[in-house]
Protein backbone atom coordinates (compact mmCIF):
# COMPACT_ATOMS: atom_id res chain seq x y z
CA UNK A 1 0.00 0.00 0.00
CA UNK A 2 1.10 3.58 -0.81
CA UNK A 3 2.57 5.58 2.23
CA UNK A 4 0.42 8.60 0.45
CA UNK A 5 -3.79 8.66 0.21
CA UNK A 6 -4.64 8.93 -3.02
CA UNK A 7 -5.86 12.24 -2.73
CA UNK A 8 -2.56 13.32 -0.93
CA UNK A 9 -0.43 11.95 -4.09
CA UNK A 10 -3.05 14.04 -6.81
CA UNK A 11 -1.91 17.15 -4.33
CA UNK A 12 1.45 16.68 -4.73
CA UNK A 13 1.24 16.46 -8.69
CA UNK A 14 -1.40 19.76 -8.60
CA UNK A 15 1.31 21.66 -6.51
CA UNK A 16 4.10 20.84 -8.23
CA UNK A 17 1.92 21.62 -11.67
CA UNK A 18 1.01 25.14 -10.10
CA UNK A 19 4.56 26.13 -9.26
CA UNK A 20 5.85 25.73 -12.69
CA UNK A 21 2.33 27.44 -14.26
CA UNK A 22 3.59 30.80 -11.50
CA UNK A 23 6.94 30.64 -11.92
CA UNK A 24 6.31 30.57 -15.91
CA UNK A 25 3.73 33.54 -15.44
CA UNK A 26 5.73 35.53 -12.43
CA UNK A 27 9.35 35.49 -12.41
CA UNK A 28 11.23 37.85 -14.29
CA UNK A 29 11.59 36.67 -18.59
CA UNK A 30 14.25 34.79 -19.77
CA UNK A 31 15.78 35.72 -22.95
CA UNK A 32 17.21 32.96 -25.04
CA UNK A 33 20.98 33.42 -25.03
CA UNK A 34 22.52 34.82 -27.87
CA UNK A 35 24.85 32.43 -29.05
CA UNK A 36 22.47 29.69 -28.32
CA UNK A 37 22.35 29.08 -32.83
CA UNK A 38 26.19 29.29 -32.63
CA UNK A 39 26.61 25.33 -32.62
CA UNK A 40 30.04 23.57 -32.01
CA UNK A 41 30.07 21.26 -35.31
CA UNK A 42 29.87 23.43 -38.56
CA UNK A 43 31.29 21.09 -40.88
CA UNK A 44 29.62 20.35 -44.29
CA UNK A 45 29.55 17.08 -45.95
CA UNK A 46 28.65 17.06 -49.64
CA UNK A 47 27.02 20.46 -49.57
CA UNK A 48 24.90 19.71 -46.59
CA UNK A 49 25.56 22.42 -43.97
CA UNK A 50 25.75 21.34 -40.23
CA UNK A 51 26.14 17.62 -41.31
CA UNK A 52 26.10 15.75 -38.10
CA UNK A 53 23.49 18.20 -36.68
CA UNK A 54 21.39 17.44 -39.48
CA UNK A 55 21.68 13.74 -39.96
CA UNK A 56 21.50 12.96 -36.27
CA UNK A 57 17.88 13.77 -36.39
CA UNK A 58 17.00 10.76 -38.38
CA UNK A 59 16.51 7.58 -35.43
CA UNK A 60 13.84 10.89 -34.63
CA UNK A 61 12.00 10.14 -37.84
CA UNK A 62 12.97 6.29 -37.47
CA UNK A 63 11.85 5.94 -34.02
CA UNK A 64 8.46 7.77 -34.52
CA UNK A 65 7.91 5.46 -37.79
CA UNK A 66 8.47 2.52 -35.86
CA UNK A 67 6.29 3.49 -32.66
CA UNK A 68 3.32 4.61 -35.31
CA UNK A 69 3.39 1.17 -37.03
CA UNK A 70 3.45 -0.31 -33.74
CA UNK A 71 0.38 0.76 -31.96
CA UNK A 72 -1.26 0.22 -35.44
CA UNK A 73 -0.20 -3.11 -35.63
CA UNK A 74 -1.73 -6.44 -34.10
CA UNK A 75 0.42 -6.54 -31.45
CA UNK A 76 -0.01 -3.57 -29.89
CA UNK A 77 -2.81 -5.59 -28.23
CA UNK A 78 -0.68 -6.77 -25.19
CA UNK A 79 0.49 -3.48 -24.65
CA UNK A 80 -2.45 -2.19 -23.94
CA UNK A 81 -5.87 -3.18 -21.63
CA UNK A 82 -7.95 -0.71 -23.36
CA UNK A 83 -6.95 0.61 -26.73
CA UNK A 84 -8.11 4.24 -26.30
CA UNK A 85 -4.82 4.09 -24.22
CA UNK A 86 -3.15 4.34 -27.88
CA UNK A 87 -3.91 7.38 -28.50
CA UNK A 88 -1.63 9.78 -26.06
CA UNK A 89 1.44 7.41 -27.26
CA UNK A 90 0.12 7.73 -30.98
CA UNK A 91 0.55 11.50 -30.42
CA UNK A 92 3.94 11.11 -28.62
CA UNK A 93 5.46 9.08 -31.69
CA UNK A 94 3.71 11.68 -34.11
CA UNK A 95 5.70 14.33 -32.76
CA UNK A 96 8.70 12.47 -32.36
CA UNK A 97 8.66 11.71 -36.07
CA UNK A 98 7.78 15.81 -36.73
CA UNK A 99 10.95 16.52 -34.34
CA UNK A 100 12.71 15.10 -37.01
CA UNK A 101 11.48 17.54 -39.68
CA UNK A 102 11.36 20.33 -37.87
CA UNK A 103 15.04 19.87 -36.29
CA UNK A 104 16.04 19.41 -39.78
CA UNK A 105 15.03 22.20 -40.91
CA UNK A 106 16.30 24.39 -38.22
CA UNK A 107 19.65 22.89 -38.32
CA UNK A 108 20.41 23.64 -42.14
CA UNK A 109 20.30 27.36 -40.94
CA UNK A 110 19.57 28.02 -37.52
CA UNK A 111 17.54 31.15 -36.17
CA UNK A 112 14.89 31.69 -34.35
CA UNK A 113 11.91 31.27 -37.15
CA UNK A 114 13.22 28.07 -37.88
CA UNK A 115 13.48 27.20 -34.30
CA UNK A 116 9.77 27.04 -33.80
CA UNK A 117 9.49 24.06 -36.07
CA UNK A 118 11.76 22.52 -34.06
CA UNK A 119 10.13 23.18 -30.78
CA UNK A 120 6.53 23.02 -31.85
CA UNK A 121 6.70 19.18 -32.18
CA UNK A 122 8.69 18.70 -28.95
CA UNK A 123 6.33 20.04 -26.85
CA UNK A 124 3.77 18.56 -28.27
CA UNK A 125 5.70 15.32 -27.63
CA UNK A 126 6.30 15.96 -23.54
CA UNK A 127 2.30 16.96 -23.38
CA UNK A 128 1.48 13.54 -24.76
CA UNK A 129 3.60 11.07 -22.37
CA UNK A 130 2.29 13.34 -19.95
CA UNK A 131 -1.30 12.73 -21.20
CA UNK A 132 0.00 8.90 -21.17
CA UNK A 133 0.94 8.39 -18.37
CA UNK A 134 -2.11 10.03 -16.26
CA UNK A 135 -4.10 7.93 -18.34
CA UNK A 136 -2.16 4.83 -17.27
CA UNK A 137 -1.95 5.10 -13.40
CA UNK A 138 -4.59 7.96 -12.65
CA UNK A 139 -7.42 7.71 -14.41
CA UNK A 140 -8.48 7.05 -18.16
CA UNK A 141 -10.82 9.22 -18.91
CA UNK A 142 -9.15 12.19 -17.46
CA UNK A 143 -5.95 11.37 -19.65
CA UNK A 144 -7.85 11.55 -22.58
CA UNK A 145 -9.97 14.97 -21.71
CA UNK A 146 -6.13 16.28 -21.12
CA UNK A 147 -4.52 15.00 -23.72
CA UNK A 148 -5.71 17.77 -26.57
CA UNK A 149 -5.28 20.71 -23.79
CA UNK A 150 -2.16 19.71 -22.79
CA UNK A 151 -0.51 19.72 -26.27
CA UNK A 152 -2.26 22.95 -27.01
CA UNK A 153 -0.65 24.53 -24.22
CA UNK A 154 2.30 23.06 -25.09
CA UNK A 155 1.91 24.49 -28.64
CA UNK A 156 0.90 27.78 -27.10
CA UNK A 157 3.90 28.19 -24.97
CA UNK A 158 6.09 28.03 -28.42
CA UNK A 159 4.10 30.42 -29.79
CA UNK A 160 4.25 32.57 -27.12
CA UNK A 161 8.42 32.67 -26.90
CA UNK A 162 7.97 33.24 -30.65
CA UNK A 163 5.80 36.41 -30.49
CA UNK A 164 7.50 37.81 -27.26
CA UNK A 165 11.16 37.64 -29.67
CA UNK A 166 9.31 39.35 -32.13
CA UNK A 167 8.10 42.23 -30.11
CA UNK A 168 11.14 42.75 -28.22
CA UNK A 169 10.43 41.48 -25.25
CA UNK A 170 11.29 38.08 -24.96
CA UNK A 171 10.17 35.50 -22.96
CA UNK A 172 11.61 31.83 -23.03
CA UNK A 173 9.56 31.06 -19.21
CA UNK A 174 6.41 29.13 -20.42
CA UNK A 175 8.35 26.81 -22.89
CA UNK A 176 10.70 26.05 -20.51
CA UNK A 177 7.80 25.00 -17.86
CA UNK A 178 6.56 22.63 -20.34
CA UNK A 179 9.72 21.26 -21.26
CA UNK A 180 10.86 20.93 -17.70
CA UNK A 181 7.55 20.62 -15.61
CA UNK A 182 6.54 17.85 -17.78
CA UNK A 183 8.95 15.80 -16.97
CA UNK A 184 8.92 16.52 -13.34
CA UNK A 185 5.66 15.26 -13.45
CA UNK A 186 5.90 12.20 -15.47
CA UNK A 187 8.77 10.72 -12.97
CA UNK A 188 6.57 11.86 -9.94
CA UNK A 189 3.36 10.31 -11.49
CA UNK A 190 5.90 7.31 -11.79
CA UNK A 191 7.01 7.50 -8.21
CA UNK A 192 3.47 7.57 -6.76
CA UNK A 193 1.39 5.86 -8.57
CA UNK A 194 1.59 2.09 -9.57
CA UNK A 195 1.67 0.92 -13.37
CA UNK A 196 -1.00 -1.73 -14.08
CA UNK A 197 1.88 -2.95 -16.28
CA UNK A 198 5.03 -5.10 -15.84
CA UNK A 199 8.43 -2.62 -17.12
CA UNK A 200 7.22 0.40 -15.72
CA UNK A 201 10.67 0.91 -14.26
CA UNK A 202 11.97 1.88 -18.03
CA UNK A 203 10.18 5.15 -17.60
CA UNK A 204 13.32 6.07 -15.35
CA UNK A 205 15.35 5.01 -18.47
CA UNK A 206 13.79 6.81 -20.12
CA UNK A 207 14.27 10.10 -18.17
CA UNK A 208 17.70 8.96 -17.33
CA UNK A 209 18.75 9.12 -21.38
CA UNK A 210 16.66 12.26 -21.83
CA UNK A 211 18.65 13.64 -19.02
CA UNK A 212 21.80 13.05 -20.63
CA UNK A 213 20.86 14.15 -23.85
CA UNK A 214 20.61 17.88 -22.22
CA UNK A 215 23.77 17.41 -20.34
CA UNK A 216 25.06 16.58 -23.70
CA UNK A 217 23.23 19.70 -25.09
CA UNK A 218 25.27 21.52 -21.99
CA UNK A 219 27.99 20.21 -22.95
CA UNK A 220 28.60 20.94 -26.96
CA UNK A 221 31.49 22.46 -27.60
CA UNK A 222 33.66 20.74 -25.19
CA UNK A 223 32.60 17.37 -26.04
CA UNK A 224 33.26 18.53 -29.73
CA UNK A 225 37.08 19.46 -28.65
CA UNK A 226 37.24 15.79 -27.44
CA UNK A 227 38.26 14.38 -30.60
CA UNK A 228 36.19 16.84 -33.27
CA UNK A 229 34.44 13.73 -34.11
CA UNK A 230 30.84 13.96 -32.22
CA UNK A 231 29.64 17.38 -31.16
CA UNK A 232 27.18 17.52 -27.91
CA UNK A 233 24.23 18.84 -29.39
CA UNK A 234 24.39 15.76 -32.18
CA UNK A 235 25.27 13.33 -28.90
CA UNK A 236 22.16 15.36 -27.95
CA UNK A 237 19.81 14.06 -30.87
CA UNK A 238 21.05 10.28 -30.36
CA UNK A 239 20.80 10.25 -26.36
CA UNK A 240 17.18 11.48 -27.12
CA UNK A 241 16.50 9.65 -29.81
CA UNK A 242 16.99 6.73 -27.57
CA UNK A 243 14.84 7.92 -24.68
CA UNK A 244 12.29 8.03 -27.23
CA UNK A 245 13.34 4.23 -28.30
CA UNK A 246 13.37 3.06 -24.82
CA UNK A 247 9.89 3.91 -24.31
CA UNK A 248 9.01 2.16 -27.57
CA UNK A 249 10.98 -0.90 -26.19
CA UNK A 250 8.43 -0.85 -22.84
CA UNK A 251 5.27 -1.27 -24.75
CA UNK A 252 6.55 -3.51 -26.99
CA UNK A 253 7.46 -5.74 -24.28
CA UNK A 254 5.24 -5.30 -21.27
CA UNK A 255 2.19 -7.06 -20.19
CA UNK A 256 -0.69 -5.96 -18.17
CA UNK A 257 -1.08 -7.39 -14.57
CA UNK A 258 -4.32 -5.39 -13.00
CA UNK A 259 -3.66 -6.95 -9.77
CA UNK A 260 -0.93 -4.37 -9.15
CA UNK A 261 -2.97 -1.17 -10.54
CA UNK A 262 -3.99 0.61 -7.64
CA UNK A 263 -6.85 2.57 -8.29
CA UNK A 264 -7.24 1.57 -11.66
CA UNK A 265 -10.24 2.41 -13.45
Amino acid sequence: MPLLSRRARLGILVAVGTVFALASLLLPPVAQPLAYHHFADQRPLLGLPHALDVATNLPFLAVGLAGLAFLSGPKAATAFARPVEKWPYALFFLAVALTSAGSIYYHLAPDNPRLVWDRLPMSAGFMALLAALIAERIDLGAGLRLLLPLTALGLASVGYWHWSAQAGSENLLPYLAVQFGTSVLVLLIAALFPSPYTRADDIYWVAALYFAAKVAEYLDAGLFALGGVLSGHSLKHLLAAGAAYRLLRMLQTREFKRSAAEGWR
